[in-house]
């Protein structure tokens, strides 16, 4: 199967804070990717059964489910399934090995959304 169009790519977006998402979901689709957007990892892993992604970037910060959990589950689910997560914990950042188990691409906060945007090119491009 030929890798998907920069217009056809797939994204979840998992973050708890509206601000955040609103803002990273519209750089996003200025980038011509298609955005949906789940406040928790309940909604999110229920996204991921229905419908079909090519890239998930999540917060390890949420209330019930850390995004260090999410990203497990996910790639027990979708081994195939590249994640990028968004930290404020910038040792995890730094050192590949601290990255949590099933995550492709870490990316500190604050952050500016050129880093995010070369992250997401980064992962899609491996795909």
């Amino acid at each position: 199967m030929p890798a998907p169009t920069t217009s056809t790519w797939r994204i979840l977006l998992v973050d708890d804070d509206p601000l955040v998402c609103d803002s990273i979901r519209r750089m996003l689709e200025f980038d011509q990717r298609k955005v949906e957007v789940a406040t928790n990892a309940n909604d999110a892993l229920a996204l991921c059964e229905k419908e079909r992604f090519d890239l998930i970037i999540l917060d390890y910060m949420m209330p019930v489910m850390k995004g260090d959990k999410l990203a497990a589950l996910l790639k027990e689910r979708f081994p195939q399934l590249p994640i990028i997560m968004i930290t404020a914990d910038a040792g995890k950042v730094e050192s590949p090995e601290q990255r949590p188990q099933g995550v492709d691409l870490m990316v500190a906060k604050p952050f500016r959304l050129d880093e995010l945007r070369d992250a997401v090119s980064r992962v899609l491009s491996k795909g």
